[in-house]
């Protein structure tokens, strides 16, 4: 039901920006989020936005360095990732849900299937 595209391989410094389409329903209903994953280790939270009035959160990580937004006509959220550092080097999934249940990555969370970004040093 949510749908991500736009990662790839960039260089330290680069920037990649993330889609994630879902249905309108999902959109009007939830608030939406991007999490990233590497291997081993868990899935973590990178940012969020409210359905209701657009405010944003971000992960002390990349806080500065990436932008969440979402197209309501498009019902797509976007991750716009600049000053990209090897260490965002992860699998990207987006997530919607209310906001508590995203950061509390509860379980009925609705994921994306991810998108692999690298950062080559």
């Amino acid at each position: 039901q949510l749908q991500a595209s736009g990662g790839g391989l960039v260089q330290t410094g680069g920037s990649l920006r993330l889609s994630c389409t879902t249905s309108g329903q999902i959109f009007r209903d939830y608030d939406m989020a991007w999490f990233r994953q590497t291997p081993g280790e868990t899935r973590e939270f990178v940012a969020g936005i409210y359905r209701s009035d657009g405010k944003t959160l971000y992960s002390r990580y990349v806080r500065g360095r990436f932008a969440i937004s979402k197209d309501n006509a498009k019902n797509t959220v976007y991750l716009q990732m600049s000053d990209l550092k090897p260490e965002d080097t992860a699998v990207y999934y987006c997530a919607a849900q209310t906001m508590r249940k995203i950061l509390l990555v509860s379980e009925d969370i609705y994921w994306g299937q991810g998108t692999q970004v690298t950062v080559s040093s």
